[in-house]
């Protein structure tokens, strides 16, 4: 946050320097005219402020104060026109104050004067301030604002700065007899205009491409001026219309339901707006993420699917309030927690369909051999070693596959679908067959060319490699079938590799032999088992091919599913 220009006694100033270092100068724009107070212009900026620089600031930015980093802004900008704030809380004591409120935008606080009087100085929203104010001070002294061309000046100015994408806040005071009170915030001075850059992070840009590529749409809620709020909205590639809180008020929910989707940036909004937004959203069908910090986000954040605080800056009403908090308050990180969300549910899938797979292939094993008559290919201490050595390792790597490249290209899921769908199911069952009539077949076949228990390791020794070609099918769920993706999961393939190791040693250790049942197997059988095996990757190959690849659930129909709206508030 860096103040980058301020309008003080009716001049304009560029103002040098980054970040919270005081390194800088303020450059007049014009020449010529009265001697505007600049001093007096920045006042409220560096009193009527709680944060404090500590002189850990540099020029890239670093932080350097304590508080609020747009008060620590506007007491940097002070320091670079020659005011030191801590000397002058000193000189001018604090009496009172009225905290900023989302309600009414502004912030006062009250000093003692050595006269007997109480000086009111205020900082906030520059239209809120303008209704307070009977006079602006300009290059001529301080002017009544009866005259509506110099209210329009002012605003002038405001729009000019707040079209650069500049965050606008005005700076006030009035003198006052006696003690502070709510009365004496009707007839104040307008002193200045600050314009405060708070550009968006690198990474933000890249976070919303990916956004609008996943199918999420972004809204950015904040009660910062509309010029500004759209300024930074068309940076950030946020599209729609711009509508203030005043324009909210006056908008039916009916009417803001049927909107809503149109709408790109909410300025200017108040706490209730934000939950009137959320449900609007949730009306039409949306998941609903919500972000914010400040103890008046709480409902919202309530009134979401997903309420998301800062973890920072935010406050601990905001933090219980949130089902997620950021402990890095950078936007990005929910676009990666929505990547790694859609790679969880993935894994499940994985995990579901290869281990029902197994499970079916094993009973359809079984069933299969009595209906043709021939022994049972798999004893119970195989079938408790298939379930140990494949339910365990191969599964669990399925569990932490890295999440595809195309993850974020995919449509939001629907809420409504279920895990096992009638495509899953289809492929579960497909693949489940497939590897009981090759187990069978095999054991049928090897029975007219070996002895009874050589068929009966080959067919114990294809069924273990089936769930070793399986595992690929189950992690092809959607995309290509074959693909450099398959060797990315280094965890997987060292599984794998154990358990053609393991199942090696069932066969031709003698004292797994006398556990299993098994006899030693030739280079030939192991070729003929290894074949057999792989048909059930071939077999899924095949039949993505004759239905035209499509490999995913969710096609071409994208505009029927929900989409995730996150629902980002900056201010």
């Amino acid at each position: 946050m860096t103040a980058r220009a301020v309008w003080a006694g009716g001049r304009l100033y560029d103002v040098t320097g980054e970040g919270y270092a005081t390194g800088g100068t303020l450059r007049t724009r014009v020449t010529g005219g009265g001697d505007s107070d600049l001093r007096r212009a920045l006042l409220p900026f560096a009193v009527c402020n709680d944060a404090h620089l500590t002189g850990g600031g540099d020029e890239a930015g670093g932080d350097g104060f304590v508080g609020d980093p747009t008060e620590a802004a506007l007491v940097v900008l002070a320091a670079k026109g020659g005011l030191d704030a801590d000397r002058l809380r000193t000189e001018l004591p604090r009496t009172g104050e009225l905290p900023f409120d989302a309600a009414t935008k502004y912030m006062a606080t009250f000093h003692a004067e050595p006269d007997g009087r109480t000086r009111v100085l205020v900082k906030g929203a520059v239209d809120v301030l303008l209704d307070l104010c009977r006079a602006v001070l300009t290059e001529d002294g301080e002017r009544p604002l009866d005259d509506e061309r110099r209210r329009a000046e002012v605003l002038a100015v405001t729009e000019r700065l707040s079209e650069a994408g500049l965050r606008v806040l005005g700076a006030a005071e009035a003198l006052v007899d006696g003690p502070p009170s709510a009365n004496a915030l009707s007839g104040l001075t307008l002193l200045s205009i600050a314009g405060l850059a708070d550009p968006p992070r690198p990474q933000a840009g890249e976070a919303m491409a990916l956004c609008r590529t996943a199918g999420v749409s972004v809204k950015m809620i904040t009660g910062d001026h509309a010029g500004t709020a759209a300024a930074v909205a068309c940076e950030l590639g946020i599209q729609g219309g711009v509508v203030t809180g005043a324009e909210l008020d006056g908008m039916p929910e009916e009417e803001l339901a049927e909107r809503v989707d149109g709408i790109g940036v909410f300025a200017r909004v108040a706490p209730e707006h934000k939950v009137a937004i959320v449900r609007a959203l949730s009306s039409r069908g949306h998941v609903v993420a919500m972000t914010g910090d400040g103890v008046n986000d709480a409902a919202a954040l309530r009134a979401a699917h997903i309420g998301v605080a800062m973890g920072v800056t935010g406050t601990d009403v905001a933090k219980e309030a949130a089902d997620m908090v950021l402990t890095d308050d950078d936007f990005s990180t929910i676009v990666r927690a929505v990547r790694e969300g859609r790679a969880i549910y993935g894994n499940i899938v994985k995990f579901v369909r290869f281990q029902l797979a197994t499970n079916i292939g094993a009973i359809l094993t079984l069933l299969g051999s009595a209906l043709a008559g021939l022994p049972a290919p798999l004893t119970a201490a195989q079938l408790l070693w298939v379930n140990i050595i494949m339910d365990g390792p191969p599964a669990m790597a399925l569990a932490v596959d890295p999440a595809r490249d195309d993850v974020m290209r995919q449509p939001p899921r629907d809420p409504g679908e279920r895990i096992l769908d009638a495509r899953r199911l289809f492929a579960i069952g497909r693949a489940g067959a497939v590897m009981a009539l090759g187990t069978v077949v095999l054991l049928a076949v090897a029975r007219s060319h070996a002895d009874t228990r050589t068929a009966a390791t080959m067919a114990f020794t294809t069924f273990v490699l089936f769930q070793l070609f399986n595992a690929l099918n189950a992690r092809a769920d959607e995309g290509p079938l074959l693909s450099r993706y398959q060797l990315r999961n280094r965890t997987l393939w060292l599984c794998l590799t154990g358990v053609l190791a393991v199942q090696v040693a069932a066969v031709h250790l003698p004292q797994a032999q006398n556990v299993f049942g098994t006899v030693p197997l030739d280079a030939a059988q192991w070729a003929v088992c290894l074949g057999t095996a792989s048909t059930v990757l071939l077999a899924e190959l095949f039949w993505r091919a004759a239905v035209g690849g499509r490999t995913g659930g969710r096609r071409a129909g994208r505009g029927r599913l929900p989409r995730r709206v996150v629902s980002g508030w900056s201010g």
